[in-house]
């Protein structure tokens, strides 16, 4: 694998991960925060930066069946939510191409 290289957000409210501190999404970015993961509160974002994927998973979600994977910080290797690539109900065909970031695992900056 080769370097990875880290993006930065310019402006304000800023999502950063817990751990590392790294850039990863912000407030413009929010679809919903109405979503829960593994570690309680969890929100759906537009898009993202400085995260890779891991492997297309099937999964029973609470919303139904879900081909995801697993959302992994680009500073700390950290899983941090995850992304939906596919889902089975026409109802959460929403979701499809857009991430969740678990609360726990991002703190907010520049929230002026």
């Amino acid at each position: 694998m080769g370097k990875i290289i880290l993006e930065y957000l310019d402006g304000n409210r800023i999502y950063v991960c817990t751990k590392c501190h790294i850039h990863l999404s912000n407030y413009e970015s929010i679809i919903s925060k109405n979503f829960r993961g593994g570690t309680g509160k969890a929100f759906l974002f537009e898009k993202g930066i400085n995260y890779h994927v891991g492997i297309p998973e099937d999964k029973d979600l609470m919303t139904g069946k879900h081909t995801v994977q697993d959302l992994i910080c680009n500073g700390c290797n950290q899983v941090i939510g995850w992304k939906y690539i596919k889902a089975y109900r026409e109802s959460e065909k929403y979701k499809e191409g857009k991430i969740i970031i678990e609360r726990h695992y991002i703190k907010r900056i520049k929230w002026n």
